[in-house]
């Protein structure tokens, strides 16, 4: 009945006006803070007021996760539960694969996953009723998240293990015909260059920054348009609609938004469906950007054009700011025959380029000057050096084309 339920109320949003929606989010965010917010430790003595609440970080919540969570699990707990079964006293307790360096804990109950499932079906397989679905999920970890979608009827889901590597379930992956695959883009984009046996009526790439030059390689592969599942530690954060425009879960998150520069934001997020682990204002390190106008799909859900990546990633050079995606189109636009790069700061004022070894001369010099150039327009002394390697898929750790390396405590 939770899935049931979620399913429908995405569904009933998708069809709001956006005043309408705006008035019914502020309702359940309202109910939320007056008769949630104040059951854990860390807000118990807060005004249940959004704008009073303090903004809060990983850093936070993992130094008091047990003033987090109803059943004060402590993360002592949480990490002995995530590498046992899983399980604190019917809480299901999962991690973040740790992209930003330390990983951080989240606690759900029984309840919560299946709402979760039920909106995310709403939003990724409307009719699924309908037909029977093989969802296969290709991500580093499994989650219960994951469980419920197997007692939901017309479904089957598999989840293929990333860190196995392809060699070892392609051929799995490949017999059990999904219709339906979830997987990070540099997955989707070997399966593209290896040519993979697979014929699915949707996918979706999630867990990593989708790079314009990957989404062309799969789509044209499979002769699909490609999604995006928009999904984090604190939840589901955004699912792209039948008409490929990536929405934010605002009907389950409220989203502030701090401005960053060069039409860009940083979310400050609050889960107010979520009523065991509660988290309001908190801080994200994604960089978005967002859209001017509503989708012409007619849902009220707030637009992203692009994620554009992380904090993390962002290249400050004393005061100036310089954000992947301008690093990342300087070396695409100079050499549109370049298919794989890795831009690194790994010194205060030096910067690697990463090319495959067969790139041509002229490819290497054009991409060089046109990144030594983001640089110099900026007034920047910056030394970018060339390196040649094979960028063959690694599966140990997520795909960041532009990679900052370098900090003041380097």
């Amino acid at each position: 009945m939770s899935a049931l339920g979620a399913y429908v109320s995405a569904l009933r949003v998708a069809r709001m006006s956006r005043p309408a929606f705006a008035k019914w989010q502020q309702r359940k965010l309202d109910h939320w803070l007056q008769n949630d917010l104040g059951r854990v430790a860390f807000y118990a003595t807060e005004t249940p007021r959004l704008d009073a609440l303090p903004v809060i970080d990983k850093a936070t919540v993992m130094d008091r996760f047990e003033d987090f969570n109803l059943s004060r699990i402590t993360a002592a707990q949480g990490w002995d539960a995530f590498a046992g079964g899983g399980d604190v006293d019917g809480v299901s307790i999962g991690a973040s694969t740790g992209t930003s360096g330390n990983r951080a804990l989240y606690a759900v109950t029984a309840e919560e996953r299946y709402r979760w499932l039920g909106s995310i079906l709403a939003k990724t397989i409307p009719a699924f009723l309908l037909r029977s679905e093989r969802v296969a999920v290709i991500l580093p970890q499994s989650s219960a998240l994951y469980d419920g979608a197997n007692k939901a009827g017309r479904m089957q889901l598999k989840f293929f293990d990333l860190r196995e590597g392809p060699e070892v379930w392609l051929k799995a992956l490949e017999a059990f015909a999904p219709t339906t695959i979830i997987a990070p883009p540099r997955v989707l984009r070997h399966f593209a260059d290896i040519s993979a046996k697979l014929s699915p009526r949707r996918i979706y790439a999630g867990a990593e920054t989708l790079d314009p030059m990957d989404k062309t390689v799969i789509e044209g592969f499979f002769n699909h348009p490609l999604g995006q599942i928009y999904m984090a530690t604190e939840g589901l954060l955004g699912v792209s609609c039948a008409h490929g425009s990536l929405h934010l879960a605002e009907d389950a998150t409220y989203f502030e938004f701090e401005d960053v520069g060069h039409g860009l934001v940083s979310p400050i997020i609050t889960g107010f469906r979520r009523s065991f682990q509660i988290m309001a204002r908190y801080r994200m390190n994604d960089l978005l950007r967002l859209s001017d106008t509503p989708c012409t799909c007619g849902s009220p859900l707030q637009v992203v054009d692009e994620v554009v990546g992380r904090m993390d990633d962002v290249f400050l050079f004393d005061t100036t700011l310089i954000t992947p995606d301008i690093l990342r189109n300087a070396v695409l636009d100079a050499a549109r025959a370049i298919d794989d790069f890795r831009v690194v700061r790994d010194a205060k004022s030096g910067v690697t380029l990463v090319l495959k070894p067969d790139c041509s001369p002229q490819d290497v010099d054009a991409a060089q000057t046109a990144l030594q150039n983001v640089f110099y327009k900026r007034g920047l002394n910056v030394d970018v050096r060339v390196k040649r390697d094979p960028l063959t898929l690694d599966l140990g750790r997520k795909l960041r084309r532009v990679e900052n390396r370098w900090s003041e405590q380097s």
